[in-house]
């Protein structure tokens, strides 16, 4: 909920497609959000803003969605057949289903539930965060790349981090990863019927108009080029980058606390055992340089300036994965 970049964009995305229906121009549906958490946006404590956790569980907002495969195959395991548009509107129907049938006793469950029915059964979701400081980077699954790379181009994502499971649970794979899952486990033609896609839009401070109307824009571009909006679509411009696996993604843990003093902006390429920033421990005046773990792109760091020990202050992607397990911070 503390991620305003993005509730930022979605104002400027309501204002454009307010424009485009009006001319009729929007030749889908168009589902806007333009705040996603209200819980997590009233959770100030202390002159302090807790938007990434709800105070009631302790729980991140954006972890713990349900895996719906094994109610939506339990509920269309016999009657999917070799007509894949038809197994699509069968999944679809049994998924909204399955979203409808999910128990609810709390304000966090309630507002899960809301925001999975408003995206289960859609083509395209887009969910818009922000890090720290960062590069305009996503995160995706393997299977949905081959759509997200367009979206990439569209946007000017300078990093995508692609992983089948990231750990958690999180809003985008619970709308994405029930679809391969089913055509594993019922071995019938489905599709990769949704593309699901984590936007980070920098970092935390990045609240600039013109930001948002240029990120508004790229996202209105990938529309028009997958036929949600109708007219001239000029090409989409040239691939920033390449993906990689977000395994290959290796944070940087400080050893102990203290100042830091970054030495690397995001977006800097970095050679393994090069310094990224100093810890200083303002008591004993030591100084321990923090080195970049892997070759990669240093995309992503700590927007605090202070750090306890154990704290990853930033993130280098490498081209290698070399991680296992929760992939994703808390």
């Amino acid at each position: 909920a503390d991620e305003v970049p993005g509730m930022l964009v979605a104002h400027h995305l309501r204002q454009r497609l307010d424009a485009l229906q009006a001319q009729g121009r929007i030749t889908g549906e168009v589902v806007l959000v333009p705040m996603a958490n209200p819980v997590g946006v009233g959770q100030w404590l202390l002159r302090g803003w807790q938007g990434r956790f709800d105070l009631a569980s302790g729980e991140n907002f954006n972890r713990h969605y349900a895996d719906l495969t094994d109610a939506v195959a339990t509920a269309v395991g016999g009657r999917l057949g070799d007509d894949e548009a038809a197994n699509v509107a069968l999944v679809r129907a049994a998924l909204r289903d399955a979203v409808a049938a999910l128990p609810v006793t709390t304000a966090l469950e309630s507002l899960r539930k809301t925001l999975f029915g408003l995206a289960i059964d859609a083509d395209i979701v887009l969910d818009l965060h922000c890090d720290g400081e960062a590069l305009l980077h996503f995160y995706t699954t393997p299977g949905c790349w081959p759509q997200a790379e367009l979206l990439a181009r569209c946007i000017g994502a300078e990093a995508a981090l692609l992983a089948t499971r990231s750990g958690g649970d999180p809003f985008d794979e619970a709308c994405s990863m029930p679809w391969p899952q089913l055509a594993d486990k019922l071995g019938r033609p489905l599709p990769q019927a949704c593309l699901a896609v984590t936007i980070e839009l920098r970092g935390e401070g990045d609240v600039q108009h013109e930001l948002a109307a240029r990120d508004a824009e790229g996202i209105l571009h990938f529309l028009a080029l997958r036929g949600v909006i109708a007219g001239e679509v000029p090409p989409a411009p040239p691939l920033r980058c390449q993906p990689t696996p977000l395994a290959g993604s290796i944070p940087l843990t400080v050893p102990s606390g203290g100042i830091v003093v970054f030495q690397r902006t995001p977006g800097a390429q970095v050679q393994a055992g090069e310094a990224i920033a100093e810890l200083i421990d303002p008591l004993t005046a030591t100084t321990t340089t923090i080195r970049a773990p892997v070759d990669g792109l240093f995309f992503a760091r700590e927007n605090r300036r202070f750090a306890v020990a154990g704290m990853s202050i930033g993130k280098v992607a490498g081209a290698e994965a070399t991680r296992q397990g929760q992939l994703l911070s808390a």
